[in-house]
């Protein structure tokens, strides 16, 4: 029988060193340096390196095997033992020397991820934005009542000249500043560069040289977007200093449509949840909570009126979440759509960049002005968004998940949101999931974070964040680096079957209407690089403040009696670079809803 060239040099090397000790006048063949044979024409083996690191044993692999769940009989971790200094161990030199090489910030993993499944085609044929009919609406004669007008009405004011960019942005400032002592939302408030922007977009404006509906409008960046001359602190510690010298590939493009930056808006550190350095973000609605993460800053700035719009980022949940507990308007894109040049990495394969707002028609207008690929952004690809504000939604085909509709976290307001999508003449579609384990999928974020921030894990910067619990970043980068590599590529695999099962469920609907957070359904589709739309739908009561980290029977959380009312919202599920659809039935049950104008109480 046939043998391979491997198992011929694992025997062969076994019957040269019987020959060896049998006859020990002959001299064994030399090597290199880097554990090739030198005899001309013998190939390169595993485990012929020099051996280097610490001394292995069977009992570290005794020990090492518990973590990733796997069982080796003593004879097999013997031999892994014996072998692993000359076999593995010189696999980190990239890492440990002596030859080790620096990975730069922006440097991207050589394997893409594409959200669209070869073979298959998504997205509109055609690039069609229409926004919504009507003319400007008497200007209001409280800066209140100004500062908390859709993006849709505060371009009209301005394109008019009812309104200046210069009065809306000191509106905005004003409003910052005084608010931000109660909800710790802004981390820098750039009221210069405001207003020189203000200015020149009145400039502009009054000259006829108008660029759009963001042309003059206040909005804010979360902190993990370059901005240049101005501080981007990813909300840690150890980038407290930083200043970019260049703007991200987002905020070039709201450069170019006129928009006016106000604030560089708080995020849970390293886009954790909504503790940052300068304390946790509270929610406008609810000042005895947080405001969720890790777009903390974006939800409780937009809930409160303190900006026209806002950027938020998600990895994991990170813009429904916090739209959510504000009662904001939070669009997810596509993973591709939003190139993220510029803005800092915690996933490779799962970050999007996309807009919070005071109402759906605001995050399809932004989402408009800041699509499109970047050469800095391996992972963006062109895209066209087919968006009619006054399109009809008779017909279209919402999908849901019955046994999901009965059990937390769905309440009422999910429930009669799928009414109301049926009495606009949608028609509902049951679907269904495989019973699968999704937050499997999670190993991929793991690993990709912690390898994103593998230099200040190493240097042990990250003992200086403010969360050290369990559930925070600096022990889950340090669990990761334990992670098994081949898990890692079994989790990748389970991420294609997942995307198969969806493409699967999108051949029958057109979205999908499920609870905002609903755990299965906010991870696949994060890995999956779906766009989700949430908006607020109604109102419920809570008897105790709600938190994005683990219980601690040491901090119980505050109880309410009698319970407290807030927004509470749903999701809609698009087809991937399908935007336009989801906005288009977000629209039309926003209009329904009646509850987007209720401002929270004392803002």
């Amino acid at each position: 029988m046939a043998k391979s060239r491997r198992d011929f040099l694992k025997k062969g090397s076994l019957g040269l060193a019987g020959a060896a000790l049998a006859c020990k006048e002959k001299p064994k063949p030399a090597a290199s340096q880097n554990g090739t044979p030198s005899t001309p024409g013998a190939p390169p083996a595993f485990a012929t390196a020099p051996p280097v690191g610490p001394d292995i044993t069977s009992a570290t692999f005794s020990e090492a095997q518990k973590l990733v769940q796997v069982d080796l009989s003593p004879a097999e971790r013997n031999e892994a033992a014996q072998s692993w200094r000359q076999a593995m161990a010189p696999l980190y030199e990239r890492r440990v020397g002596p030859r080790k090489v620096a990975l730069e910030p922006g440097l991207a993993p050589w394997s893409r991820v594409e959200a669209v499944q070869p073979g298959q085609h998504a997205g509109p044929e055609k690039e069609r934005f229409i926004r919504s009919k009507g003319a400007p609406e008497p200007l209001p004669e409280k800066d209140e009542d100004i500062a908390y007008a859709p993006v849709s009405q505060l371009s009209r004011w301005l394109q008019s000249r009812k309104l200046t960019s210069t009065k809306l942005t000191q509106i905005y400032l004003d409003r910052l500043q005084r608010f931000d002592p109660k909800l710790r939302c802004v981390i820098t408030l750039t009221r210069d560069h405001a207003l020189a922007q203000a200015k020149q977009a009145d400039a502009e404006i009054a000259a006829g040289k108008y660029r759009g509906p963001l042309h003059g409008i206040p909005w804010g960046a979360k902190d993990l977007l370059d901005t240049e001359g101005i501080a981007t602190t990813y909300g840690a510690e150890p980038f407290r200093m930083r200043v970019p010298d260049e703007d991200a590939a987002v905020v070039k493009r709201l450069n170019d449509a006129g928009a006016v930056l106000v604030a560089k808006l708080s995020l849970g550190a390293l886009a954790l949840n909504d503790v940052w350095f300068g304390g946790q973000t509270m929610n406008p609605w609810l000042l005895e909570e947080g405001s969720s993460g890790s777009s903390a800053g974006p939800g409780a700035a937009t809930a409160a009126g303190l900006v026209g719009f806002a950027i938020g980022s998600e990895t994991g949940g990170s813009i429904v979440s916090p739209s959510m507990r504000c009662g904001v308007t939070g669009l997810r894109p596509t993973y591709g759509r939003v190139a993220r040049t510029g803005a800092m990495t915690l996933c490779w394969s799962l970050d999007k960049l996309g807009p919070m707002a005071r109402s759906v028609e605001d995050t399809l207008l932004v989402l408009n002005a800041i699509s499109g690929p970047d050469a800095g952004d391996v992972g963006s690809v062109p895209s066209k968004l087919d968006f009619d504000a006054n399109a009809d939604v008779k017909e279209l085909k919402v999908g849901y998940f019955p046994k999901w509709m009965q059990e937390a976290p769905a309440t009422e307001v999910d429930r009669a949101a799928l009414d109301t999508a049926k009495k606009l003449g949608m028609v509902p579609v049951e679907v269904s999931l495989p019973d699968w384990p999704y937050d499997s999928l999670d190993l991929i974020l793991f690993a990709e974070s912690a390898a994103a921030f593998e230099e200040i894990t190493l240097n042990h910067q990250v003992y200086i964040l403010k969360m050290q619990t369990p559930d925070a970043w600096p022990n889950t980068f340090r669990q990761s680096r334990f992670l098994s590599a081949v898990d890692y590529v079994q989790a990748d695999r389970f991420r294609r079957k997942v995307a198969q099962e969806m493409a699967r469920v999108f051949s029958q609907v057109d979205l999908l209407l499920v609870p905002s957070l609903r755990d299965e359904m906010l991870t696949l589709t994060n890995f999956t690089g779906h766009p989700s739309l949430t908006f607020r739908a109604g109102f419920v009561e809570v008897s105790e403040a709600r938190s994005d980290w683990a219980p601690d029977p040491d901090k119980p959380l505050p109880k309410f009696s009698p319970p407290r009312r807030v927004p509470h919202g749903v999701t809609l599920i698009g087809r991937l670079f399908d935007e336009g659809t989801l906005g288009r039935a977000g629209l039309a049950l926003e209009k329904e809803f009646h509850v987007a104008g209720e401002r929270p109480p004392g803002f």
